[in-house]
């Protein structure tokens, strides 16, 4: 008869008394003893084996954590980028300038900027104004001088010419004027140094009106000179404000740069507009100047004819003297 072989759970059940006493249908305690090691064989690999699960579950619990994390990440970024990008485009909308027209840019700009450009303002309103003093200045003094000049050219004596300019004004007038004050101051002495006399005074009135007629126009050419250069000094100014701004500001976005930088280079292209203009004036009014001058050389030189004519003609003891 062959022993019944008893479950490892039923063995496990049984008193350790009751072993030894191997009162079960007739066991040996060899039998329980092997029956005892399968029994713990038994139990260690089922603890390996809940081991195992229990690691690959903890192992697939990871995984799906960093799954979650990364999901969970992957789309909080962009909304984060989205959400960085719109507050820096709205502070960069809040500090960009709604009006960038040239009076907007003047409103908006530097302390020192606005100052450059009020200076170059008014340098381009003085250019403008002497162009239309000097020039009515000019058109009247060339049209008296050449009516004077007619009236040289048709008088066959000085003392013709002289009474018809007795009461006129301007240069023509002044040159027949120290001539006969020369005349009659020089009335009884030798005629040797008469004209010489008479052609250093008539000099020193051209060289009075030349700079009479040029009064006002220096300015014209300090202007052209500066103009470019003050404004060249406003441009750098707003630029070094702009990099400053956008120090202060922590971005580099074009928004926050771009108001300062245009409000600078108005500067320069004010100065250019005032420069520029008086430049051309300049040249324009130094023609005419030129113009004037020689016309009143004419009529220094027909005056001098005049008197020497007369002394020519002359019956008088300085007349033999002035041959």
């Amino acid at each position: 008869m062959q022993p019944r072989r008893v479950s490892s759970t039923a063995l496990a059940r049984i008193p350790a008394a009751l072993q030894d006493n191997a009162i079960f249908a007739g066991h040996s305690r060899d039998v329980l003893g092997k029956m005892s090691g399968e029994v713990a064989r038994e139990q260690r690999g089922s603890r390996q084996l809940r081991a195992q699960n229990n690691r690959r579950r903890e192992r697939s619990f990871h995984i799906c954590v960093r799954a979650v994390a990364l999901l969970i990440l992957g789309s909080a970024a962009p909304s984060a980028f989205a959400q960085t990008g719109a507050s820096e485009h709205s502070v960069a909308i809040a500090e960009l300038p709604q009006d960038l027209s040239p009076w907007g840019m003047f409103i908006h700009a530097d302390t020192i900027v606005k100052a450059v450009m009020i200076g170059l303002a008014i340098a381009s309103l003085v250019t403008w104004t002497v162009w239309v003093a000097k020039s009515i200045e000019l058109f009247s003094a060339r049209a008296a001088v050449r009516r004077g000049l007619r009236v040289l050219m048709d008088s066959a004596t000085l003392a013709q010419a002289h009474e018809q300019l007795r009461n006129a004004t301007g240069p023509v007038a002044h040159l027949m004027q120290a001539a006969a004050s020369e005349i009659r101051f020089s009335a009884n002495l030798r005629a040797d140094g008469l004209k010489e006399r008479i052609a250093w005074q008539l000099e020193r009135i051209e060289m009075a009106a030349g700079r009479k007629i040029s009064r006002g126009t220096g300015v014209l050419a300090t202007i052209g000179a500066t103009a470019p250069f003050v404004g060249l000094f406003g441009t750098v100014w707003g630029i070094m404000d702009s990099f400053i701004g956008i120090s202060k500001a922590h971005t580099t976005n074009l928004a926050v740069v771009a108001p300062g930088i245009a409000e600078a280079l108005l500067a320069t292209a004010l100065g250019l507009v005032a420069a520029i203009p008086a430049v051309m004036i300049y040249n324009v009014l130094a023609r005419s100047t030129t113009h004037y001058r020689a016309l009143i050389g004419d009529a220094s030189a027909q005056v001098m004819k005049l008197v020497s004519r007369d002394l020519d003609r002359a019956k008088l003891p300085l007349s033999h003297a002035a041959e």
